[in-house]
């Protein structure tokens, strides 16, 4: 089944597409720790006058999956990419932590049907907008 989802399903990672283009248009910057493989355009430039980045998944896309090194590089905000400087992350920036959606630890705010507790009562401050006519 690989071998045809490799093919056809553009979802569950690298098609052949990809890697043609890889190969013919993309020059290996670096990896991050999570195994996704950075790419630079060998030539030329893109379509906003500097060479295309980007990153291709070891798994499925989740770009909360980019470090924030990497995110930076990406994005044009720094020229170097973190595999050829000693980046650091900053104090505040956290690890990564997959979109949690879905789990038994997915963010449920008071009063909503699968959280606890109760949800607070209006006040009456609220006023709704009626069109004048």
């Amino acid at each position: 089944m690989g071998f045809f989802s490799e093919i056809f399903c553009w979802w569950g990672g690298n098609t052949w597409g990809t890697r043609l283009t890889i190969w013919r248009q993309g020059h290996l910057v670096g990896k991050d720790e999570f195994g996704n493989r950075y790419y630079e355009q060998k030539k030329g430039v893109g379509p906003l006058g500097r060479p295309r980045r980007w990153v291709t998944y070891t798994d499925f896309a989740d770009a909360s999956k980019v470090p924030a090194g990497w995110h930076g590089w990406l994005h044009y905000t720094a020229d170097t990419p973190p595999s050829q400087q000693n980046y650091l992350p900053r104090p505040w920036q956290r690890p990564h932590l997959m979109n949690q959606t879905g789990t038994p630890d997915a963010y449920r705010p008071p009063g909503s049907i699968l959280g606890q507790g109760v949800r607070s009562k209006a006040t009456g401050d609220y006023k709704p907008w009626r069109p004048e006519v």
